[in-house]
């Protein structure tokens, strides 16, 4: 579920940069995705 909303997310960020469509929105999205992707990393690695 993560991994599908990472990808759409990048791929909006990328169309943002090609068309300039929705510029600032797109990079906080793609912050949000970051977030989420290390709090995953961090919760995997002290659940092992």
């Amino acid at each position: 579920m993560f991994w599908t909303i990472i990808a759409i997310l990048l791929i909006l960020w990328l169309l943002g940069f090609s068309f300039h469509i929705l510029g600032g929105l797109i990079h906080i999205l793609l912050i949000i995705a970051a977030v989420v992707i290390i709090i995953k990393v961090i919760r995997s690695v002290t659940n092992s």
